[in-house]
């Protein structure tokens, strides 16, 4: 309120205190600073500097530090993102966190996907096609639909990654006990068909079963 009257001022000092603080090794500082820095990219303010911190936030292992990484990630990162790759192992992480015994990565699972429709490129679809394709068989319907829609994303990037998966939407998800894992399923193969209808006569079947049987 004191600087409302020169504000380029007053972010300029905001953005300098922040430089500081995300080169900081206390994980709180450079969460707070990564937040503070998100904000003010929605301003249309540069942050490419600050994307190895964004991983490095990513990477934290407290939940609440994490989901100010990968909103941050998928805010910022772009296909020409130099760390981009760099991010592969910390996805699969959470990716393959979520499956086995007790299934406590759920919600870090969930993050990860939203993180990764954002950002996806070639290499992240090829690299991350299985362990999100596991997910769709996940036994929360949470992760589920996050899943499967999550692989349009990626299958724009990689489309011979439909080839490889294709059987497991036909078998698996037009024929899930959750409505809404369904729904997106449905809406996943709508938008896949509109760019070759022929690929998808097969399952007119399974979508006139829907109308039929779905109230």
């Amino acid at each position: 309120r004191a600087s409302k009257r020169d504000t380029a001022l007053y972010i300029s000092s905001c953005i300098a205190e922040i430089k500081s603080e995300i080169n900081s090794t206390d994980p709180h500082t450079k969460a707070n600073a990564l937040q503070k820095l998100t904000f003010l990219q929605m301003m249309g303010y540069n942050m490419s500097y600050a994307s190895f911190a964004t991983i490095e936030v990513m990477s934290n292992a407290r939940f609440a530090f994490k989901r100010i990484g990968y909103l941050a990630a998928s805010q910022a990162f772009t296909q020409d993102t130099d760390v981009v790759l760099l991010t592969t192992n910390t996805l699969k992480k959470e990716l393959r966190g979520a499956v086995g015994p007790g299934m406590n990565g759920v919600y870090e699972a969930g993050l990860a996907i939203n993180c990764l429709s954002n950002i996806v490129t070639i290499d992240l679809a090829r690299d991350l096609l299985a362990d999100v394709t596991n997910l769709t068989v996940h036994p929360q319907p949470y992760l589920r639909k996050k899943a499967i829609l999550c692989l349009l994303k990626m299958f724009m990037k990689y489309p011979q990654g439909l080839r490889l998966t294709f059987s497991k939407l036909q078998d698996s998800l037009l024929k899930d006990i959750n409505p809404s894992v369904t729904s997106c399923a449905v809406n996943v193969i709508t938008e896949l068909s509109d760019k070759n209808p022929k690929n998808y006569l097969v399952l007119a079947p399974s979508f006139f079963a829907l109308l039929t049987t779905s109230s």
